[in-house]
């Protein structure tokens, strides 16, 4: 991991194995329903739920600061406990990475391979509910430069200086999908025109670790997603793209990249906006 631009950023399974017990350490597992929690999780580690907790009813993501410092506080996390985010779905722990650094969380750090790599290693499992006293949290102003609105999109796509970085699945670029399934009566398919396309989970390797940093260059770089551009990563609700952004700011230390949260859930139902099939 030392060859990343931050490697700082991930811990591995060895390393959470002679946490489990620090105070100052919280985990958090992240998934779409409580199930995979309540089977087995990573001692000591706190659920949250994707749709209750993170989204809103229109599953654009929660950004009010008040409901976020809600959920920091049940989970037993002060402003300065550092955060182990993982899920069972890859990249997972990298969005929430980002959620928290959008508040101003400055300790959070993201499991490498996540539940995946802890299981194949046969580390100990838990099944009881993990409970901590509430805390006084308090977030900060929401960090505008790690996110970018969709009027700049508009305006990124006659520009030479920036990319529009597509991560979903093929599917959902070529118009097949909306989200994980086809269109339903009145749903808009496609992508923004000119993006590039680059799905999240070729990042990564067979065992939910991230690539090589030479590895996730190339991937990239071959796409003509490169430093000297402003890239703006996007995808269906905000997650698969947050968890991009991740990769190209803190592994390969990319320095303008601004996550489009808003994503294809929002584009896709803007007035007067082209799309591309």
């Amino acid at each position: 991991m030392s060859q990343y631009a931050h490697p700082s950023v991930l811990v591995d399974t060895h390393w959470l194995v002679n946490h489990l017990n620090d105070p100052n350490v919280r985990i958090i597992e992240v998934d779409i329903s409580p199930e995979p929690y309540k089977n087995a999780h990573i001692p000591g580690a706190v659920s949250w739920n994707i749709f209750t907790d993170l989204l809103l009813p229109d599953l654009k993501i929660n950004l009010d600061a008040r409901a976020f410092e809600k959920l920091m506080a049940r989970s037993g996390i002060t402003n300065n406990t550092t955060v182990i985010a993982y899920g069972s779905y890859p990249g997972t722990g990298a969005w929430i990475f980002w959620l928290l650094k959008v508040f101003g969380h400055e300790n959070v750090r993201v499991l490498n391979g996540g539940y995946q790599k802890w299981k194949s290693e046969n580390r100990l499992l838990a099944t009881e509910l993990s409970t901590f006293p509430v805390t006084d949290y308090h977030a900060r102003a929401i960090d505008a430069s790690l996110r970018v609105l969709h009027n700049e999109v508009q305006t990124a796509i006659a520009r030479n200086d920036s990319v529009l970085l597509d991560v979903r699945t093929l599917q959902e670029y070529r118009g097949e999908w909306f989200f994980d399934q086809p269109p339903k009566t009145g749903e808009q398919t496609g992508h923004i025109p000119g993006a590039v396309h680059v799905e999240h989970l070729l990042t990564l390797n067979e065992d939910g670790t991230f690539k090589s940093f030479p590895e996730l260059k190339n991937l990239y770089h071959s796409q003509g997603i490169t430093p000297d551009k402003e890239v703006f990563p996007y995808c269906a609700i905000g997650g698969r793209s947050g968890y991009t952004w991740f990769v190209l700011k803190y592994l390969l230390g990319y320095p303008n990249v601004r996550n489009y949260d808003g994503s294809w859930n929002e584009w896709s139902r803007l007035p007067d906006v082209a799309i591309e099939r």
